[in-house]
């Protein structure tokens, strides 16, 4: 029977919902999102890397006691002033210290970079200066640390490498700027 008062043609009345397209697309974001949800969970299961040390706090509290390095005291008056050459050449003066370590490292991080870390070991020259070859170096952010047996001077340098200055070295030179 047909029905004047509808907007709807007879032969749309009896064409079921599953051949219209509407309802498959409204349906495929939600499929979508379970089928994914599901490979994340058989992935997550699959591949379980479980805990990496059952006893993680007290490695790392014995780490810390292996290695009592630390920042330098700035009562202390360490401080250094490190330049680089074109070359790669590093030279490193020193201030405040009251015995001078047979050599000094030098370690350059580049943050996000696989192969961006350097160190470069420092040895005193008859100047009084530590010396040592930078390998490469590339404009940037760089996290340097120089170090001793006995004490760290760590930094962050955002400029190129040429000059740049750590401990109470560079706690002076921000205070002139």
């Amino acid at each position: 029977m047909k029905n004047r008062a509808s907007s709807f043609r007879a032969d749309a009345e009896s064409r079921r919902w599953y051949r219209e397209p509407w309802p498959w697309l409204l349906m495929s974001g939600p499929l979508v999102v379970v089928v994914a949800s599901l490979a994340s969970a058989w992935l997550a299961v699959k591949s379980d890397d479980g805990v990496v040390a059952e006893d993680y706090y007290k490695q790392g509290l014995e780490i810390n006691r292996k290695h009592p390095i630390v920042a330098a005291d700035p009562a202390r008056g360490l401080g250094a002033t490190v330049t680089v050459s074109a070359r790669g050449e590093v030279r490193a003066l020193m201030e405040g210290l009251v015995e001078a370590p047979t050599e000094l490292r030098l370690e350059l991080a580049r943050p996000g970079l696989a192969n961006g870390r350097e160190v470069v070991v420092l040895r005193p020259d008859a100047d009084g200066e530590y010396v040592g070859t930078l390998a490469w170096q590339a404009p940037g952010r760089w996290i340097v640390t120089l170090q001793s047996t006995a004490w760290r001077l760590p930094t962050t340098v955002t400029s190129r490498l040429s000059e740049f200055r750590l401990g109470t070295a560079e706690r002076e030179h921000s205070a002139e700027d």
